[in-house]
């Protein structure tokens, strides 16, 4: 977000103002407050910092999920690695920070409107902040005020998780209600739309966790969440302020959103926007094409599969996809998967020069290489130089909420499936099934993702919102709520290799692009060939770049390293030294 010159302004005006800690019993300061909460100016002005709190222009948010291959297995999905006093996020000084904004914005100089707009904003992002907190560690503590270090209440046990939701509940709707700008054309700023579309992402994970999560034994109280999910997605749309994004035709619109400089006003409805004048960038192009600096993210398998054909089938229904070679399976299929991965036509630009650019296993340990985030020319490779603004909240995911809590309440119409899933399925060339809700389950879905879900409206939204939305930091919630945490311990699998020692051709240009061998490397080499060792061993050690049948097949990547997922892990553990600080916290169940 484009704050940073008021936030500069802000910290010289408050200077050591409201103190940064709160749980961690820093003292209060006793700078004089007029300054701030008596001009409408000074209220902007300490809002401003509120927007910190947000992702900002992170790309990075999905690294730890059930469809990216990574570096190294993340030490919360290893067995037995992660405890209390590895884990983090039990930090409040933010809550604090906005907390002495809510107590102390009463200065009768400022008219009501304004304090109640202002207010707004600061019950908004105390709303973000504890749902944050409820996703990671369940019951928490509610605290609605700015806390001294001689306050009792910091020494307080946490308050179920139904009271903090619904003080949670009661902070957006008040947000909603109550800030005053309903469209801001920068999209950098919160706005009455963007706390409706948090609101329905809010109670669409509230509803489905309460649903699926039956030992918390709240299943009697989803359907609310869930319709409050619906109606606050559908004020949006009846707004008709944000569409689905054409301009760029079926083979761009989609990526469009992801690599414009500038937010694509007609969808994205919140965005961190890179500013090269202010040096404000991001390191897209950094994380996600640097084999050292990123972690070499790579799409499995198993998840790409999940594409339909363009004629809106899905594609495991033919017989030969297990064994279709990268250059085959690409073609035909929903036109994001093109924008989401390097394959085809693809092209990349050196020195103003267009190339092609077929997958690069100096980058990706699967051959399914994310290019949803990153610009094409590689200028922008050499550190954080991305110019294009980062998407926060978007209206195709208001779409998806809509549809889903619809879905789960068992009322979504053939209407409403056209006006949400065919929206977005046609803006991907999807020719088929666009106006009408499927009546056939996927036997693929059910298999791989979902063996508990027969209905095939819930199965094609959640295939729908896994596809859409990747790489935006939303799979992992996804899957906290659904219930499926075993997806974490899926095999980490890579496009289909039917021989050693035979180069490929991934992109059709008629250049050979990579190799698979094993023991010696095969000699002569033939020019511009990668060739990847998939020998079981590698000086003596597991080599975890292999194939699934040994000498052909699916490339598998870290098979050696169990990943194992237990109950105890739908939340995380609070940390030891918070425990060890405040016993009445008590420890999350199975990581005592």
């Amino acid at each position: 977000m484009k704050i940073n010159k008021l936030w500069l302004l802000l910290v010289i005006v408050l200077a050591s103002a409201a103190c940064k800690k709160q749980l961690d019993q820093e003292p209060e300061s006793t700078a004089s407050k007029a300054a701030i909460f008596g001009s409408e100016n000074g209220l902007q002005l300490y809002a401003n910092s509120f927007y910190s709190i947000l992702p900002g222009n992170s790309t990075s948010l999905d690294a730890m999920s059930d469809y990216l291959a990574v570096k190294e297995v993340p030490s919360f999905i290893q067995a037995g690695v992660l405890s209390p006093n590895l884990s983090s996020g039990w930090s409040w000084g933010d809550l604090r920070n906005i907390n002495y904004f809510i107590v102390n914005n009463n200065d009768t100089k400022v008219p009501l409107e304004a304090r109640k707009n202002y207010l707004g904003l600061a019950r908004y992002f105390r709303a973000y902040f504890y749902f944050e907190k409820v996703k990671r560690f369940g019951d928490v503590p509610w605290i609605n005020k700015p806390l001294e270090v001689s306050d009792p209440s910091l020494y307080n046990g946490r308050d179920k998780r139904t009271l903090v939701m619904d003080s949670v509940l009661a902070d957006i709707n008040y947000a909603a209600e109550n800030i005053k700008a309903t469209n801001d054309p920068t999209r950098s700023t919160i706005t009455k739309d963007v706390a409706l579309g948090l609101k329905s992402r809010i109670c669409l994970f509230e509803g489905t966790f309460r649903k699926y999560h039956t030992e918390l034994n709240l299943q009697s109280t989803a359907a609310d969440w869930l319709n409050q999910a619906a109606t606050a997605a559908k004020q949006i749309m009846d707004k008709n302020t944000y569409s689905i994004n054409t301009a760029g035709g079926t083979s761009n619109s989609y990526r469009q959103v992801f690599t414009n400089a500038a937010p694509v006003a007609t969808e994205v409805m919140l965005s961190s926007i890179c500013d090269l004048t202010l040096n404000v960038l991001n390191e897209a192009n950094w994380w996600w094409t640097s084999g050292t600096y990123g972690a070499k993210a790579s799409f499995t398998r198993t998840f790409i599969n999940t594409y339909l054909n363009i004629d809106g089938t899905p594609y495991t229904n033919n017989p030969e996809y297990p064994t279709m070679l990268f250059k085959d399976e690409v073609k035909n299929r929903d036109l994001r998967l093109k924008q989401t991965i390097r394959s085809g036509d693809y092209k990349r630009i050196s020195g103003g020069t267009q190339i092609p650019a077929p997958p690069v296993f100096s980058y990706t340990f699967t051959g399914y290489q994310p290019i949803k985030w990153t610009l094409d020319d590689m200028y922008y490779d050499a550190g954080a130089l991305n110019i294009n603004s980062i998407s926060l909240f978007r209206y195709a995911e208001v779409l998806l909420n809509y549809a889903e809590a619809k879905a789960e309440l068992g009322t979504l119409s053939d209407a409403d499936w056209a006006a949400t899933i065919g929206k977005l399925r046609a803006r991907a060339g999807i020719t088929g099934g666009l106006t009408t809700k499927p009546t056939v389950a996927d036997p693929y879905l059910i298999a791989n993702y979902f063996p508990g879900i027969s209905d095939p409206t819930i199965l094609e939204v959640r295939r729908e919102r896994g596809i859409e939305l990747s790489l935006e930091g939303l799979r992992f919630s996804d899957i906290l709520r659904w219930k499926r945490g075993e997806l974490m311990e899926k095999e980490w699998n890579g496009f289909y290799v039917p021989a050693l020692n035979t180069p490929m051709d991934l992109n059709e240009d008629g250049i050979l692009d990579v190799a698979f061998y094993q023991g010696t490397r095969p000699s002569p080499a033939v020019a511009g060939v990668t060739y990847v060792d998939v020998s079981p061993l590698v000086s003596g050690k597991i080599n975890s770049m292999q194939l699934k049948n040994g000498t052909f097949g699916q490339l598998i990547w870290m098979n050696e390293i169990s990943r194992k997922w237990n109950d105890k892990q739908y939340y995380y553990p609070i940390p030891q030294a918070d425990f060890l600080k405040n016993p009445a916290l008590g420890q999350n169940p199975g990581w005592q």
